[in-house]
């Protein structure tokens, strides 16, 4: 979802305004000292969101996000549509251990009728895919020593499979409260490196692997897209 919002609103509908495009491959080094022991990362669990995105200068649109399991591989798929845009944006990946591996990314948004579509295939995903490094930072934040003085680096594909270079830090955790309810967060923002006047803070679910809770992109310090979570429908029906 950060490519998304770091160039709304010309490639937000083209990226799906969501997939907030930040991160960074599994086996790509993560440029931060670990003083901690290694804890196995959160297990992936199947579950259905909505969130609220609000874009200045746009009419908000509701998100749909599912994360499925589908055998030997997870798909995250995410989807909207307004009165004169619509988009979705999905990756299949594998995992094994702690590693994520990009296997395929999919693309399309339309404008006004008029729109684009993107397809990548694991052989185009050298690091990883937006998506699917989306649902790794959301396990991997906190297990690593990113702070705002030593920020860890991250590195993923865009839609047309060109590199981004972000980094990121973990600020402290805390509650939140959305329309969903109330949530403890994992906190992350994230920096483009290229601009760095720009801000995309993200406060995860610590136990639902990919599930993100709130997230605001802010650039030379205004707020221009915000993400919430409206509703939240984990496999089973049991609120975390």
């Amino acid at each position: 979802m950060v490519n998304v919002f770091a160039r709304l609103p010309s490639r937000v509908l083209a990226g799906m305004g969501l997939s907030f495009a930040v991160w960074c491959s599994s086996n790509m080094a993560l440029a931060a000292d670990t003083s901690k022991e290694p804890q196995s990362f959160e297990a992936p669990r199947p579950f259905e969101a909505q969130y609220r995105l609000e874009v200045r200068g746009w009419p908000g649109a509701t998100i749909t996000h599912r994360l499925s399991n589908e055998g030997n591989h997870w798909l995250s798929d995410m989807r909207f549509s307004i009165t004169v845009a619509r988009g979705q944006e999905f990756s299949r990946f594998s995992l094994n251990g702690d590693d994520t591996n990009a296997l395929l990314f999919s693309s399309s948004y339309s404008v006004l009728g008029v729109g684009d579509s993107y397809q990548l295939n694991e052989g185009d995903i050298p690091s990883l895919d937006r998506q699917t490094a989306l649902f790794d930072l959301s396990r991997r934040a906190g297990h690593e020593n990113c702070t705002q003085s030593t920020p860890c680096a991250i590195e993923f594909v865009d839609q047309k499979g060109r590199d981004e270079h972000f980094q990121y830090y973990v600020t402290d955790p805390g509650s939140i409260e959305v329309p969903a309810g109330e949530f403890e967060a994992l906190n992350v923002s994230l920096i483009d490196i290229e601009k760095p006047d720009r801000l995309l803070t993200i406060s995860f679910h610590p136990d639902w692997p990919g599930l993100i809770l709130s997230a605001v992109y802010r650039k030379e310090g205004r707020r221009e897209t915000q993400l919430t979570l409206t509703n939240f429908n984990p496999n089973g029906g049991a609120t975390p």
